[in-house]
């Protein structure tokens, strides 16, 4: 499916994604989740995939609730900027990987649905207009919220999916 340019878009993708994550994932027994992946990627099981995608929706949720106090969110993080991503990634890995995956999927479960309620509480045009809030920049709303819902499922799909072959 093309990346969402409305709010059904964004909710029925961003739930379909999401969904489809969790079904590949309850698929798998318990044994089988807990099971490090082959080496070569930085996160080595199913419970470090779902914690950064946790940390991501944290990030977003910080990003617009400080953003739409008027003020400019630390971006993608403090003491971040997006080319030291890779650091910042490694920062939240060393953050989740002591963490169980039960704990860790009911902090997803939670961070997820906070996110779908800020897609909810706004128009199309609230979501989808360019440079409409200050923090966003030269694009929208919406955008960010593709990349930390729908876009980032299926990379984590994908990424379990070829752990898992």
């Amino acid at each position: 499916m093309p990346r969402p340019k409305t709010k059904d878009e964004l909710i029925n993708l961003s739930r379909a994604n999401y969904k489809k994550l969790l079904d590949f994932i309850g698929a798998f027994d318990h044994e089988e989740q807990l099971k490090e992946f082959p080496e070569g990627t930085m996160n080595r099981n199913i419970r470090d995939v779902l914690g950064h995608l946790h940390h991501w929706h944290l990030m977003m949720i910080e990003w617009y609730e400080v953003g739409m106090t008027g003020k400019k969110p630390d971006m993608p993080a403090k003491g971040h900027t997006w080319k030291t991503t890779p650091e910042l990634n490694r920062k939240i890995w060393e953050q989740y990987n002591s963490v169980d995956l039960e704990e860790v999927c009911v902090l997803l479960d939670e961070s997820y649905s906070k996110l779908q309620d800020i897609i909810a509480q706004h128009s199309n045009e609230a979501l989808f207009e360019k440079k409409r809030y200050h923090w966003t920049g030269s694009t929208s709303l919406g955008s960010y919220l593709v990349s930390a819902t729908s876009s980032h499922y299926d990379w984590a799909y994908k990424l379990i999916k070829k752990a898992k072959k």
